[in-house]
């Protein structure tokens, strides 16, 4: 019913932070070689909003969500809404978990990758 309210809710968490990271973390001395964490920040966010948009569609699709108040259909009734809420502290949370468990994934592999990148380049000699 209301879901995708709790990715949402993580996807404007996760924006807002990396709008606030990325103020304080630009110049040239924060500049690494790899991929920043605002970067890897970016694609949770990214993911998140995604999934959250498809999950409304879905519920507009469905008839849940609409355009007029109260929004959600399951707010016109007291015993929807508590059914509602129910929904988005098991399924909302565990959605919005594991899209992050991917997301961890991710990160993980991508600094694999990197740190062989790096342990590959040529060191060169002094003469």
């Amino acid at each position: 019913m209301a879901c995708f309210l709790v990715p949402a809710g993580e996807a404007a968490v996760t924006t807002v932070v990396g709008k606030l990271g990325g103020k304080k973390s630009r110049g040239a001395a924060h500049e690494q070689a790899g991929t920043g964490f605002g970067r890897k920040l970016k694609w949770l966010s990214n993911m998140l909003w995604g999934g959250s948009a498809l999950l409304a569609f879905e519920h507009v699709w469905h008839g849940e969500l609409t355009l007029w108040f109260p929004f959600l259909s399951a707010m016109n009734n007291p015993a929807d809404t508590a059914e509602m809420l129910a929904e988005m502290g098991s399924v909302g949370v565990a959605m919005a978990a594991g899209v992050t468990l991917v997301w961890v994934g991710m990160v993980t592999v991508s600094a694999v990758l990197e740190k062989r990148a790096q342990s590959n380049e040529p060191v060169e000699e002094a003469q």
